[in-house]
């Protein structure tokens, strides 16, 4: 079976996490290191997808500026969807040349890993034909979101844990006016520690590795340059 290193990364900033995800990316290309899940939370923060609409966008960029959110436009798939502290981000380095060339199934699979986890926790979620994502009696838990370089992927998921859901009241998440929940909302006060550790041994389960533990946190800095 294949090897894959799980990696807790705390609280990080959005662009700090970007440039570390391109960085390993680049390396995994080159056939460096083993496939990687970050594992994080970010400070306040808005994304826009490549696909994504500023009519989605319900705040000004100086109330932005007042709250202290960063807004950032990137190269993932979707529209405009919104990070915290208390949701948990999962960002898989992962060469499907080792697994599936199949874009379609990776973002199932990536379903299938969220939930699996929230299973864990007695949360029964749901897939939607019309969106991508993980759902609970119609409330999305979970958004997604991903690029694929010559078959390597960055971007991923994001978990709403103990989310602050009114952060959620500045955009259309993901384009779609339908209400967002949280574990906790749903009742469920799991330590962060547990969440990690369901979510690493679904995503090992489900694609294909040795069983996965979370290890210590990855550097951003030095990164083997060239």
């Amino acid at each position: 079976m294949r090897r894959l290193a799980v990696r807790d990364l705390g609280l990080m900033p959005y662009r700090e996490a970007l440039a570390l995800q391109r960085s390993l990316a680049e390396r995994r290309k080159r056939g460096e290191g083993p496939d990687q899940l970050l594992l994080l939370e970010h400070p306040h923060v808005l994304t826009l997808g490549r696909n994504a609409s500023f009519e989605n966008l319900l705040i000004s960029r100086e109330r932005l500026a007042e709250l202290g959110m960063d807004l950032v436009e990137i190269n993932r798939g979707g529209d405009i969807t919104y990070h915290g502290p208390g949701q948990i981000i999962g960002y898989p380095i992962v060469d499907l040349r080792e697994w599936k060339r199949d874009v379609v199934a990776y973002i199932r699979g990536l379903e299938e890993v969220v939930l699996r986890a929230l299973g864990r926790f007695g949360i029964s979620g749901e897939r939607d034909r019309g969106a991508t994502g993980v759902w609970v009696e119609g409330a999305k838990i979970c958004a997604m979101g991903v690029h694929i370089s010559r078959w390597v992927t960055t971007h991923g998921f994001a978990l709403n844990w103990k989310t602050d859901l009114r952060f959620f009241e500045y955009i259309v998440p993901c384009g779609l006016r339908r209400p967002v929940t949280s574990m906790e909302k749903l009742g469920v006060r799991a330590e962060r520690g547990l969440v990690l550790e369901a979510l690493a041994a679904a995503f090992a389960e489900v694609f294909e590795y040795e069983p996965a533990g979370v290890g210590e946190p990855v550097l951003a800095r030095p990164l083997a340059s060239g």
